[in-house]
């Protein structure tokens, strides 16, 4: 679903099984998401524990995506873990027993975990977003928190690197809720554009939820494209040159998702037809241009 957070957003099944069964390792190994793939840039004990944030993450995506569950057992379940992370609890899940360490140990605090928690729980009943700013307070949570805690997590020396998690978090979303608008709408009856921009563009919801592409649905899509490339350029500018060589992970997602965005953008938004994603050899290049910079000392 869009409201995942970024890079843990991959359309398949949920993994969660209550008590995790499986270790976050596994999940990462079993989510082939983006971000698992720009976390092989990272030193041995920061990779390890971006993939333990990243576990963190996918399960309580997968909380609140469950078609098994009723909505007030996502929320129970959710409020439980929410409680746990504030209280500093294990509560006995090998994924949560294990992020529960990561504030202590990275200095970050622990209500931007329950923050993240907040955001996804938002998905089970909120369907529909009034305003921009609604919408961004959404995505703050859901991507820019995310990238609070992974800028700790990577290692960073200026302050000043905290906008740029924020910034590339709403750029990274957006990307999302543009690229995921017609599954969105037709698999989940959920609209992320505000609408006050339908209004100002003359969609209709029903034209996002039956599958009807038109010039007015792509000037919207123009208008949110530039907002998103408007948060990628604030990212880039707010980055301080003395924590580039740290933001290799990150400048690796940035890549990826820019990249589906200009995409989305050429072909003029098929959003209706098909998911825009890259190949892993895509990836894999943009991988390896990052890994070749760092080494160079080019950040």
């Amino acid at each position: 679903m869009t409201g995942a957070p970024p890079g843990c957003e991959a359309a398949r099944p949920p993994i969660y099984m209550s008590q995790s069964q499986l270790s976050s390792a596994q999940i990462a190994r079993q989510a082939k998401s983006n971000l698992a793939f720009a976390l092989g840039c990272l030193p041995k004990e920061r990779k390890r524990d971006m993939i333990t944030f990243y576990a963190f993450c996918r399960v309580v995506d997968d909380i609140a995506d469950d078609p098994g569950r009723s909505e007030e057992e996502k929320e129970r379940e959710l409020a439980h873990w929410r409680k746990c992370v504030l209280e500093g609890a294990p509560p006995g899940d090998s994924v949560l027993d294990e992020a529960l360490d990561l504030p202590k140990k990275y200095g970050f605090p622990r209500a931007w975990m329950a923050e993240i928690i907040e955001g996804v729980a938002s998905d089970i009943t909120r369907l529909r977003y009034e305003t921009f700013e609604e919408l961004r307070a959404y995505c703050y949570k859901v991507a820019s928190v995310v990238g609070l805690v992974s800028i700790e997590i990577f290692g960073h020396e200026r302050p000043e690197t905290r906008d740029y998690a924020i910034n590339l978090g709403y750029a990274l979303q957006l990307t999302n809720i543009i690229r995921d608008v017609g599954q969105d709408a037709r698999e989940m009856g959920r609209i992320y554009l505000p609408l006050e921009d339908l209004r100002q563009f003359q969609v209709q919801e029903a034209d996002l939820i039956n599958g009807a592409a038109g010039e007015r649905l792509k000037k919207l899509l123009d208008f949110e494209y530039r907002r998103a490339r408007g948060y990628y350029e604030a990212a880039r500018k707010a980055l301080p040159p003395e924590d580039r060589k740290h933001m290799v992970a990150s400048e690796i997602m940035a890549e990826i998702y820019s990249t589906i965005l200009e995409s989305l953008k050429r072909e003029r938004y098929p959003v209706f037809q098909k998911r825009a994603r890259l190949s892993g050899a895509r990836k894999a290049w943009i991988l390896a241009k990052h890994l070749l910079r760092a080494k160079m000392g080019l950040y």
